[in-house]
């Protein structure tokens, strides 16, 4: 007796209740070549609140598919004409945000792997099924396609709101926590989707401060140098993201504070803007695989003194990857005039660096970061580049530098191999802006 069939008459509606909460609306399509089997999902499936379609083999199910919007097929393997595997095949080929799930029986491996490859299928279940596991099967699926729905309306709605930064500054506090929402839902089923909106959000915040690029040449040399202190894969992994959302606690300030060097803000404009770290973290916590990133973030500015802030930390007890950030990101801001009322060049940057090493910076940091600059600027004299218009880019060239549009948007970025398809994009962008690019690539 299968696991539903055991709970009483009670405990089986609220079951069915707490299993069609959000997918009652979803229609479901069956194809078998056994009356029987058709008529046993359709009695399990149809008390669920879900829009029940069939079919008797595989060329009858995709005439259903041409007439109705189908959110999700549960195909036989083993029937006449049409197998299932070469069905679902055809399914994910036409219709490939329908959802594809194979009843198969033990001896149907060969054709299962087939279905698996060809047919992209969500899930195989065997027969005879277990009826909690097709119904919890069902469900999740149908999750899964609400997410990705979502995620591609969230993404579009970001791109909107590059469109007006006026607007985007009005209504900052529920784009973060929008933004949140979005993440946390994606972290349910959609892991690989956290690094795709680390860049995209990365993106937001650099066009928020109109510093394109900035970020990512910030997250190399961070990555770089903690490569050069020993630092594993799992922490490079979140330390490159702490230097793309380092700043997205800022997202809230007023221009007027974020346009100004911090040693020239007013008592109160200061205490308003050392919050950032605290708000950042808070932004990312509800995402566990953020939640090194977001430490990382909250650390950012503490001193080896203890005089950073917000909790005035000392020595080690400022994890490494913090220390790290720090002085990667004191470097760029010192440039970028961000923390004095004057631009460092390189060289003045990384004297102030060394100057303040062992009180606000930790020296082997600052050490290995020299080192590393110093190799950098002996490999670019070894690299030799060239600034070529689009009409002369090739299949196969690298980029050498970020492409950016409009100063302010990044298109690719530095080592980004280009195509024939990349190309044909880039003269489309061209035309859209009025203007010719100048495109460095490697020599």
């Amino acid at each position: 007796m299968t696991l539903i069939n055991q709970l009483n008459l009670g405990d089986k509606k609220n079951f069915m209740a707490s299993t069609t909460q959000s997918n009652n609306l979803a229609t479901l399509l069956f194809v078998d070549d056994e009356a029987n089997i058709l008529t046993s999902l359709r009695r399990l499936f149809r008390p669920l609140g879900y829009n029940i379609v069939t079919a008797e083999n595989g060329l009858a199910g995709l005439k259903v598919l041409e007439e109705h919007d189908i959110d999700l097929v549960i195909s036989d393997m083993r029937m006449p004409e049409m197998d299932g595997a070469t069905f679902l095949e055809q399914i994910a080929l036409r219709w490939p945000n329908t959802i594809r799930i194979l009843l198969t029986g033990y001896a149907d491996l060969t054709s299962t792997i087939k279905a698996v490859n060809s047919g992209q299928i969500y899930r195989y279940i065997s027969k005879p099924w277990e009826e909690s596991d097709i119904i919890l099967s069902v469900k999740r699926a149908l999750e899964q396609k609400d997410l990705q729905a979502l995620i591609h309306r969230q993404n579009s709605e970001l791109k909107q709101l590059n469109a007006s930064l006026e607007d985007k500054v009005r209504a900052r506090t529920g784009e973060l926590q929008q933004t949140v929402s979005f993440l946390e839902l994606a972290h349910q089923n959609l892991d690989s989707s956290y690094q795709n909106t680390v860049e995209v959000f990365s993106t937001l915040i650099e066009m928020r401060e109109q510093r394109a690029g900035h970020s990512r040449q910030l997250a190399e040399h961070a990555v770089q140098l903690g490569q050069l202190c020993g630092l594993d894969d799992s922490d490079l992994k979140n330390l490159r993201n702490a230097a793309l959302l380092r700043n997205v606690g800022k997202m809230g300030l007023a221009d007027s504070i974020l346009n100004k060097s911090l040693n020239t803000l007013s008592e109160e404009q200061h205490k308003t803007y050392i919050r950032h770290p605290v708000i950042g973290e808070g932004v990312l916590m509800a995402l566990e695989p953020l939640h090194e990133a977001a430490r990382l973030i909250r650390q950012q500015h503490e001193q080896l003194d203890g005089k950073g802030y917000p909790e005035h930390l000392k020595g080690d007890d400022i994890t490494l990857g913090a220390r790290i950030l720090k002085v990667v990101g004191d470097f760029h801001d010192l440039q970028l005039g961000r923390l004095l009322d004057r631009q460092l060049d390189s060289s003045a940057a990384q004297e102030y660096l060394f100057k303040h090493s062992g009180s606000c910076y930790d020296k082997q940091v600052v050490e290995k970061f020299q080192l590393l600059l110093r190799s950098q600027r002996q490999h670019k004299k070894n690299i030799s580049e060239l600034c070529v218009k689009s009409n002369n880019l090739q299949d196969g060239m690298v980029l050498s530098r970020d492409l950016v549009l409009g100063g302010k948007i990044l298109l690719l970025s530095k080592g980004h191999q280009l195509n024939d398809n990349i190309i044909t994009r880039i003269h489309y962008f061209e035309e859209s802006l009025g203007d010719e690019l100048d495109i460095y690539v490697y020599a």
